[in-house]
């Protein structure tokens, strides 16, 4: 396995675990009777559950891109060292990101998804990396 499909499968990883850390959470925010009951009314979370909802969401919106790119990366067979840095360092950013939003602190949260950004950008020029074969281009004959 490609280390880019090593560190997608870590990012599901971290997906489920985002997902249940922001759902116990914001239950815990909003109190465990409106959590078990049919949650008619609204209620908004506290602050740090309300960050970690939406650190969630913006992981929900960038993880599409990383696992297009670490699976382009690897039926292309265009993965290199760089791009499985790429892969890593999205990740561990990522990894990095909940924390860092959580706390509330300034900068910190925006440093940690540039850094993500760097690793899938990384990525995204593996793809460009390797030209394809000219001859490949040339239209058939007959």
């Amino acid at each position: 396995m490609t280390p880019e499909l090593i560190y997608l499968t870590y990012a599901v990883i971290l997906l489920i675990a985002h997902v249940l850390i922001q759902a116990t959470l914001s239950d815990l925010s909003k109190g465990i009777g409106w959590a078990l009951g049919p949650q008619d009314e609204k209620r908004e979370p506290n602050a740090v559950a309300g960050r970690i909802e939406r650190a969630l969401w913006n992981y929900v919106t960038y993880f599409p891109a990383f696992a297009a790119m670490a699976l382009a990366l690897t039926v292309t067979n265009l993965n290199t060292e760089t791009t499985a840095l790429g892969a890593a360092i999205w990740f561990w950013a990522r990894v990095a990101y909940v924390p860092a939003y959580a706390s509330g602190i300034p900068m910190v949260r925006s440093v940690a998804w540039i850094i993500s950004m760097v690793g899938l950008i990384m990525m995204v020029l593996g793809m460009f990396g390797n030209p394809p074969d000219p001859v490949l281009l040339q239209p058939a004959n007959g």
